[in-house]
């Protein structure tokens, strides 16, 4: 009792004359214990509290765990479910081409029995009895036969001429008879090619088909015009093309006549020149053309020259010009034994262009020869007798 009087006494004193930092020390010394206490409390609080948590967080990757097979079991159902969506769309793919083709051949069908049906008719339709117009039935060669057989006969005859109306000339004589007198018939008939002789045709996408004009056409019509040639268009070209550009290209008329493709012989898929069918004598006709296979008929009558394909350098016409007026100049009785000759060379006219350049050589020698010859002779061989009388 009297120790705690004592040492409250000396608290007391401690506090009064300012030294009371002893007690503070050991008052905070006490709260950082209290304080220390406390956060391990929290601590263990904190720990206990978590406890559960990771327990039910082990329960979660449990049941997690044990979700993964019904995971799989989904995928698995998809995928057969996937599959069979598949199947069901191969199936429906098979049964549509299945009926397309069905009905394709259905189609078929009915095509083929209409034509056959539509040829049927065609067929008896062109090979009946014929009947006036009083219904009398009209005889022919074949009305003695039997029925089956007189239906043959004339469907053979029809198809051979419809076959003679396509691959023969549609008349007999292609050209009227020669002019008689007062007329003048021209001595020579010249028969050219259109196509890529005067004219090549040229196609753009802006402007489509056009026919140009071989440089020299106007000069060469107008230079063998009659009464010299008798000019004579012979083409494989239908008459629907052809007739306009010859009507723009001779506006002139040097064009005695015009041939297209329905006056050809057609003859291993070649339309051919049938100058048998022209109404002319061989021996006075000339082909121009660059096709061998338009007159392989009658080659002796052909000049062949290199196909034109549009060049606008070319003088080709100028030269045939020359050499068709020479054979009018000469009076060449058979043109065939000059175009005979011509027919073994590339290009004619080539040659002919250095035979007439030999030809003046030659003709210039002779006349220089000649002026020699005279000049060399003495003054007086060239008096008369009657001066020495």
């Amino acid at each position: 009792m009297a120790f705690a009087l004592r040492s409250l006494r000396i608290f007391c004193r401690n506090i009064h004359n300012g030294n009371g930092n002893g007690a503070l020390l050991s008052l905070r010394k006490s709260n950082t214990k209290l304080n220390l206490i406390r956060i391990t409390e929290r601590y263990k609080s904190t720990i206990e509290d978590s406890v559960p948590k990771i327990a039910g967080s082990l329960t979660n990757i449990s049941v997690t765990s044990s979700s993964i097979p019904s995971l799989q079991q989904n995928l698995n159902e998809k995928k057969e479910q996937n599959e069979s969506n598949t199947n069901n769309e191969d199936e429906e793919d098979r049964k549509q081409r299945e009926q397309s083709w069905k009905m394709m051949k259905i189609s078929f069908i009915i095509f083929g029995v209409s034509l056959g049906a539509m040829g049927g008719m065609f067929i008896y339709d062109i090979s009946r009895p014929v009947y006036d117009e009083n219904g009398d039935l009209v005889e022919d060669e074949f009305s003695h036969l039997p029925f089956f057989q007189q239906l043959w006969k004339r469907l053979y005859r029809e198809l051979t001429y419809y076959k003679k109306l396509v691959q023969e000339p549609s008349r007999e004589k292609l050209l009227p008879d020669p002019l008689k007198y007062p007329y003048i018939q021209p001595p020579y008939t010249l028969v050219l090619e259109m196509t890529d002789v005067l004219v090549h045709p040229d196609w753009t996408y802006q402007t489509g088909w056009r026919f140009k004009k071989r440089p020299g056409v106007d000069q060469f019509l107008e230079a063998l015009a009659p009464p010299q040639f008798e000019i004579v268009i012979y083409t494989a070209e239908s008459g629907m093309s052809a007739f306009p550009i010859l009507d723009s290209l001779d506006p002139n008329g040097y064009i005695m006549y015009r041939l297209v493709r329905d006056a050809t012989r057609f003859v291993d898929g070649h339309h051919v020149k049938d100058l048998d069918a022209i109404n002319r004598d061989l021996k006075k006709v000339i082909v121009v053309d660059w096709n061998a296979n338009s007159v392989k008929f009658h080659p002796d009558n052909a000049l062949k020259l290199p196909r034109w394909n549009g060049n606008d350098d070319d003088t080709t016409l100028y030269d045939l010009a020359a050499f068709l007026k020479t054979i009018h100049a000469t009076s060449v009785d058979d043109v065939r034994d000059v175009l005979s000759y011509y027919r073994q060379f590339d290009n004619p006219l080539e040659v002919f262009r250095e035979n007439q350049r030999k030809l003046l050589l030659q003709m210039q020698e002779d006349e220089s020869q000649k002026e020699q010859q005279s000049n060399s002779k003495p003054l007086t061989s060239k008096w008369s007798k009657t001066f020495f009388r």
